[in-house]
């Protein structure tokens, strides 16, 4: 017997948390499709599991301790609605993307992110096969120093940007989120092989 809607949304989020690749089997439709994965790595874009797992790989490469505590759930046969909290510590750099290119980098601040956030699931065939979100970014990014600016901070940003470090870490979790979708470019399975 198959996970009901809430057991599912609950899955979605632990992948998300763990990056089990067994669970996303179980949870995740070959058909998924993400709405927001417009400010991530290429690989997040990704139909099915591969493309959640990718989304893991890239926020748990700048956060630890990532959770989705969910504060309460509605659902109908065809969607499944969530109210949770993101929460984690920046240790490694976190990247936003935008039409697939470097947006940001925020260089890790240690500092502690816990933010509310709206999802809706879509369902087929017992599995998520859609998300989409409505997240509260502008209290994260207060939270990391980001908006409003924190000289500190700013100054961090623009020193990674002027130095290519910022560079480096979009290239590094674009292939950390690559590999945890399963994806390897021809010329690193070259290299390995």
């Amino acid at each position: 017997m198959g996970m009901d809607a809430t057991e599912l949304a609950h899955g979605l989020f632990r992948i998300l948390e763990t990056g089990d690749p067994a669970l996303a089997a179980e949870v995740v439709h070959e058909d998924f499709r993400n709405r927001e994965a417009a400010v991530s790595p290429a690989a997040c874009a990704l139909p099915g599991p591969a493309g959640v797992l990718a989304s893991s790989a890239w926020m748990r490469s700048a956060f630890t301790d990532l959770a989705f505590p969910v504060l309460g759930t509605a659902h109908n046969d065809e969607q499944v609605w969530l109210r949770l909290r993101m929460r984690g510590r920046h240790t490694g750099p976190f990247v936003r993307f935008r039409a697939g290119a470097l947006d940001q980098a925020i260089p890790p601040t240690g500092r502690d992110i816990d933010f509310e956030q709206i999802h809706v699931l879509d369902l087929r065939d017992g599995k998520v096969v859609g998300h989409e979100a409505v997240r509260d970014d502008v209290t994260m990014l207060g939270q990391l120093g980001v908006f409003p600016p924190n000289p500190g901070t700013a100054l961090n940003m623009l020193t990674w940007r002027m130095t290519g470090r910022a560079a480096r870490a979009a290239a590094d979790v674009t292939t950390k989120a690559a590999e945890a979708a399963g994806v390897v470019r021809e010329g690193q399975a070259r290299q390995r092989g």
